[in-house]
């Protein structure tokens, strides 16, 4: 691994990727429907609010609004109503991979990935393609059939929302990064759903190391094929951003060239992220904003892009208005975890870095 700095600052990087992770699904969630909470309709409703530049979780609906309705849940995530953060999968899997870290260790199997979602994941917390893997599990199903098998969700964006956790305990080995969410992601993904959690654990653990988020995204395209639609359409946002053209018109383009595919498949949302981080230019609060929005699944793909920002800012350079509401505090479906800090989950995180390290030193020695 690529030396990451001193322990603490470590530990504030892994910390920061979590709170990251947390704060920007829970800005996202309220208007995670990609088909009805366009670009156009977020920021109309910003604007009704007052709330354009966005600095902060989203305002309550304004009452003289015309807006779509927010998800049901919007009042345990807009500002003023949060203490600690909502239950979400966008973050029930971190925490899940985090478990299967745990108990497996780093050369854990597909199977026992999913044999660990079996045993503490409810499968009415599973959605599209995990529940379709869930299913196949259940019914005796093994991978790969598990993702092929009755499966029409197979390059979704649910594998990508699944690395963060092998980002953050491979710091600055972005190829074992992506490794590892491979395993993960096979159990339930194909092609670009694949890719696309390869590339998201590369990018989370090149971010630790890499002096730019540019940097990053080049470092994190590495580790998948050149030639996959995901690879080139993070490509064509970078260049579009080199270009100098403003946000707005990249994420059209991206809009118009990957049209037809749905809001949750892993490529437009790939384009929705890759904006967010290029344009956010490593501020952590421009970045998760812009990200959510941009719309399609605004709270994956906030959840992604904060995890990202948090790493690269660190925990303590995360402004207070994301991090003070959360109170530390984790809702989680995953069972024995409901009501977790977020610190011990940092600090967990950073002993499997620790303990992988350790062994690393171990094999290397004659």
């Amino acid at each position: 691994m690529t030396p990451v700095g001193t322990e603490p600052e470590l530990a504030d990087r892994i910390l920061g990727g979590w709170l990251g992770r947390i704060a920007g699904n829970m800005l996202g969630k309220p208007v995670e429907q990609g088909d009805l909470w366009t670009r156009d309709r977020i920021d109309r409703y910003l604007r009704q609010a007052s709330a354009l530049p966005l600095t902060d979780y989203l305002p309550e609906p304004p009452p003289d609004g015309d807006s779509p309705q927010l998800r049901p849940e919007w009042r345990q995530c807009v500002r003023g109503r949060i203490h600690g953060s909502c239950r979400d999968d966008d973050v029930d899997y971190a925490v899940l991979g985090l478990d299967l870290l745990e108990t497996h260790g780093f050369d854990f199997s597909t199977e026992q990935v999913g044999d660990l979602w079996l045993l503490r994941l409810p499968y009415l917390q599973t959605f599209t393609a995990e529940r379709a893997a869930y299913r196949n599990l259940a019914n005796g199903l093994k991978p790969p059939l598990t993702a092929t098998y009755d499966n029409p969700y197979q390059e979704w964006i649910g594998a990508l929302i699944r690395a963060d956790i092998y980002g953050w305990t491979c710091p600055g080995a972005p190829s074992r990064a992506a490794s590892l969410a491979r395993r993960d992601a096979v159990l339930s993904h194909t092609g670009n759903g694949v890719y696309g959690a390869m590339w998201a654990a590369a990018l989370i653990s090149a971010a630790f190391t890499a002096p730019t988020v540019r940097h990053a995204v080049d470092e994190a395209l590495a580790v998948i094929p050149a030639s996959s639609r995901l690879a080139r359409t993070v490509r064509r946002v970078a260049s579009l951003h080199e270009t100098r053209l403003p946000w707005e018109d990249t994420l059209t383009t991206l809009a118009e060239e990957t049209a037809g595919l749905g809001w949750i498949h892993a490529v437009p949302n790939a384009a929705v992220l890759t904006a967010g981080l290029l344009y956010g230019d490593g501020d952590f609060t421009r970045t998760i904003t812009l990200t959510v929005r941009g719309g399609l699944d605004t709270d994956s793909n906030g959840a992604t892009a904060g995890s990202v920002a948090g790493v690269l800012t660190g925990a303590e350079a995360i402004p207070a208005q994301w991090k003070d509401p959360l109170e530390d505090t984790v809702r989680s479906a995953v069972f024995g975890f409901d009501g977790v800090r977020i610190s011990e989950l940092a600090e967990r995180t950073l002993r499997l870095v620790r303990t992988e390290a350790d062994h690393a030193v171990q094999q290397d020695r004659p």
